[in-house]
């Protein structure tokens, strides 16, 4: 898959977690993280059944209220990711900034990327780096 377009692809892997308040979580990662809300489906209560956030560079997440029913997913506040970023720093500052959880703040590590991490209002951990990964196919 390329990105020659300057459009990242659409994911083909999406994390997923529930929160006691979806609402306000979405919000701090739209606003303050820098997340984009793509979709929100909500009930009839106006309670977040099922959302949808873009990370611009690529990728996303899939969110909903905590509930009994439903497909099973992670409890609210347990989760984790780590999410690409070409300027960690930048990130750092703004979510500081914001008044974010930093739980580690930004630092080299010896596989050569640029890291930090956070955890949001709801207890989840998020890690940003310049690492992509290891390429497929690479040794």
């Amino acid at each position: 898959m390329s990105t020659t377009t300057g459009n990242p692809p659409a994911p083909q892997v999406w994390p997923t977690f529930r929160a006691k308040d979806a609402d306000a979580l979405i919000r701090f990662l739209v606003d303050v993280v820098g997340f984009e809300e793509t979709m929100a489906h909500r009930d009839d209560d106006g309670v977040v059944q099922h959302a949808e956030l873009a990370w611009p560079e690529g990728g996303g997440v899939m969110l909903g209220q905590e509930r009994e029913s439903g497909a099973c997913v992670t409890r609210p506040g347990s989760f984790s990711a780590y999410v690409v970023t070409a300027d960690p720093d930048a990130l750092h500052d703004r979510v500081a900034a914001a008044g974010a959880e930093v739980t580690t703040p930004p630092f080299d590590t010896d596989y050569g990327s640029r890291d930090f991490a956070l955890r949001d209002p709801e207890g989840n951990a998020w890690n940003f780096g310049t690492y992509p990964g290891h390429p497929r196919g690479g040794s």
